[in-house]
């Protein structure tokens, strides 16, 4: 049996959901990418500017590729910022700096 996407009011048809693994394979090279540009940043900036497509679970995936960088060694806590993603409402977000270690992997 095959199954029938609605269409949006767009219509457009909206994309196959996609496992955890699948889009970090996405959005892992992009954010390894604004770790090593040097500059200050925050997950929704780089989300954003490059458009990328949302996790399966946003509430949690979001906060746990931040934590995997920071865990594997390439981004580190910067400081704080008003958050400029139009739902927040400008809430507290962290912001985060890349490392000696996104450079490095940038550079391979």
């Amino acid at each position: 049996m095959t199954t029938t996407e609605q269409p949006t009011l767009d219509g457009t048809v909206p994309p196959e959901p996609v496992g955890y693994e699948t889009w970090l394979a996405i959005v892992w090279p992009v954010f390894i990418a604004a770790a090593a540009s040097g500059r200050t940043f925050t997950c929704y900036s780089v989300a954003d500017t490059h458009n990328l497509p949302a996790p399966p679970h946003p509430q949690a995936h979001w906060g746990r590729l931040m934590h995997q960088l920071r865990d594997d060694g390439y981004i580190r806590p910067a400081g704080w910022t008003a958050s400029d993603r139009p739902t927040t409402r400008h809430s507290g977000v962290r912001t985060w700096r890349g490392t000696a270690a996104a450079r490095r992997e940038a550079a391979t």
